[in-house]
């Protein structure tokens, strides 16, 4: 009788139990990278959300000026600035509108409070203002008003309109050569 001798070595079971191996780290990395996706779609998000929100509040309180005069009253300059909100806006409060002006040498500030609409010379008062309506506001010289910078013959001053809610507007006050009531400065 002849003894078999002529063992065969099983290999397949090792090569399983490596692609198994494989299997469970691929499993896990493409865990590990769709967490990672989903970790930074949610932050994308949220910036978009955030920055749509202050987009929003910017241009819904934003002050659309339509133009700026110099007239005068009692023998004094005006700045007489006529201006809406812009379409879309929510109503807002004249108080919580801020204009600046800024000259060479200075700046003057004040609010809205004393908004009006045009061709009434009565305020809104404790009201508010609405899009879609055209509203005034003079500016007069004095310690309320633009004091130290009174319009100028051939300079240039920079209005700043800005609203609590985010709204912010920038024009330029150019004088020209005439700074005599009726001028258009803007």
């Amino acid at each position: 009788m002849k003894e078999n001798t002529n063992e065969k070595s099983d290999t397949l079971a090792a090569i399983g139990i490596g692609a198994m191996i494989v299997f469970i780290a691929l499993i896990l990395v493409a865990a590990v990278a769709a967490a990672v996706i989903i970790q930074t779609a949610e932050k994308l998000q949220q910036n978009a959300q955030n920055t749509g929100a202050e987009t929003t509040n910017m241009l819904s309180s934003k002050v659309m000026v339509l133009s700026v005069m110099v007239i005068e009253e009692a023998n004094a300059p005006v700045l007489y600035i006529t201006f809406e909100l812009a379409p879309g806006s929510a109503d807002i409060s004249p108080l919580d509108i801020d204009y600046s002006i800024v000259c060479q040498d200075t700046s003057v500030f004040g609010t809205f409070g004393l908004a009006g609409f045009v061709g009434n010379d009565v305020g809104v008062g404790a009201g508010l203002l609405e899009a879609h309506t055209t509203y005034d506001l003079k500016i007069p010289s004095g310690a309320t008003g633009f004091g130290a910078c009174e319009p100028a013959v051939n300079e240039a001053h920079t209005l700043l309109i800005q609203s609590r809610a985010g709204g912010y507007t920038f024009e330029k006050l150019n004088y020209g050569s005439d700074v005599s009531a009726g001028s258009v400065v803007v």
